[in-house]
C-alpha cells in the first residue's frame, strides 16, 4: 500500500490496525511517498502482479500507461460528476436530502451528486429548498461536537475549489444561490469552503464538466425525461449517479440508461457488499464484496483433477 501523500494519517492507521491485529509478516507491507516516486515504480516493477488505485482521473490514466509494459491488471477508482435526477412526483424532501448527500465530506467524495437535475414543474420550489439546505449546513473544525462539515483536505484543495467558484460566477455566468467565494463567516483562516449551489447553467459549463471535489453544487431544469438522462450522461465520468422518482417503473427504466457504475435510487444507499466502481473517466473494476475480490483472482481451468 501507497497511502496518500496529500492525507497519509489514515493509511497509517490502518497500517497499525493489521499489526495490532496479528497479521501475518509479508501479507500487507505499506511504502510511503509520492506518486512520481513510489507510486511510478509500484506501476512500472515486474514483480507486482496488480495494481489498484483510488484518485485522480489524470493519474490513473499514468498508471494504466506505466503498467502497460508489464501487462499487470490495474483497477482504478476515479473521480466522478454525478447527476441527481430529481422528477416531479419525486418525495417532498428530494431537494433537500440531495443537497446533504452532495456536502457530505465537505463535498470530498468521488460519488457525489453534484449536479442536480430538476423537472421544471418543481424548479423554482428545488431553487429556494436548495439555498435553504445549503445556508443551514454549518461549518466548523472537525474537532467539534455536533452536525457540521469540516474543512477541505489542503491549501491546493482549497484553491482549486475557490478558482472553479470564480469560475462559475465570472465564466460561465452561472446564479449563485447560496455560498460563493471566501470561508464561512466567523472563520478567518483554515481551508474551509462556505456550502455553494449555482443555477441558471448550461451542462456544458467548466464546473459542470470538472470534478471540484469540494462542496459546489449547481442545479439545472429539465422537461422530459429523455432530456434529463442525456444531460446526465454528458460527461465524461461515470461513477455514481441518483434517481428520485415516486413511479417505480420510470425510476427503474432511467436507471437502466444512466451510465454510471452505480445508480442510487430515492436516497436509499448500497447494502454491504455492493460493487463500486465507474464507467468511462470515472475508472475500470470493481472494490466491495465479491466483485472486489474477483479483481485480486485470476481464472485457471485444470483438466483431470481426479482419476475417471
Amino acid at each position: 500500500m501507497k497511502p496518500s501523500e496529500i492525507a497519509p494519517l489514515s493509511g497509517l492507521l490502518f497500517a497499525e490496525m493489521l499489526h495490532e491485529a496479528g497479521f501475518p509478516a509479508g501479507v500487507f507491507n505499506m511504502v510511503n511517498g509520492d506518486g512520481v516516486g513510489v507510486g511510478s515504480q509500484l506501476s512500472v516493477h515486474p514483480d507486482v502482479d496488480m495494481v489498484s488505485f483510488t484518485g485522480s482521473s489524470r493519474a490513473g490514466i499514468a498508471i494504466s500507461k506505466a503498467a502497460a509494459d508489464t501487462l499487470k491488471r490495474v483497477s482504478l477508482e476515479l473521480g466522478g460528476k454525478g447527476a441527481n435526477i430529481i422528477f416531479a412526483n419525486a418525495d417532498e424532501n428530494a431537494v433537500t436530502n440531495g443537497v446533504g448527500r452532495c456536502m457530505r465530506n465537505s463535498g470530498q467524495s468521488c460519488n457525489a451528486p453534484t449536479r442536480m437535475l430538476v423537472e421544471r414543474s418543481r424548479y423554482a420550489e428545488a431553487l429556494e429548498q436548495a439555498a435553504a439546505a445549503a445556508n443551514a449546513i454549518k461549518v466548523a473544525p472537525a474537532s467539534e461536537d455536533g452536525p457540521h462539515i469540516g474543512p477541505v483536505v489542503s491549501k491546493l484543495q482549497f484553491d482549486k475549489i475557490q478558482t472553479l467558484i470564480e469560475v462559475g460566477i465570472k465564466d460561465d455566468g452561472a446564479t449563485l444561490v447560496a455560498g460563493g467565494l471566501g470561508r464561512p463567516e466567523g472563520l478567518n483562516r483554515g481551508y474551509y469552503v462556505r456550502p455553494t449551489i449555482f443555477a441558471d447553467i448550461g451542462n456544458d459549463a467548466r464546473i459542470n464538466q470538472e470534478e471540484i471535489f469540494g462542496p459546489v453544487m449547481s442545479i439545472m431544469p429539465f422537461d422530459t425525461e429523455e432530456e434529463a438522462i442525456a444531460i446526465a450522461n454528458d460527461t465524461n465520468y461515470g461513477l455514481t449517479n441518483y434517481v428520485q422518482c415516486g413511479d417505480q417503473e420510470q425510476r427503474q427504466r432511467v436507471a437502466r440508461q444512466l451510465r454510471s457504475g452505480m445508480v442510487e435510487t430515492n436516497s436509499v444507499g448500497f447494502g454491504m457488499g455492493s460493487p463500486f466502481g465507474g464507467y468511462k473517466q470515472s475508472g475500470n473494476g470493481r472494490e466491495g464484496g465479491l466483485f472486489g475480490l474477483h479483481e485480486f483472482m485470476e481464472i485457471k481451468a485444470v483438466t483431470c483433477w481426479e482419476d475417471a
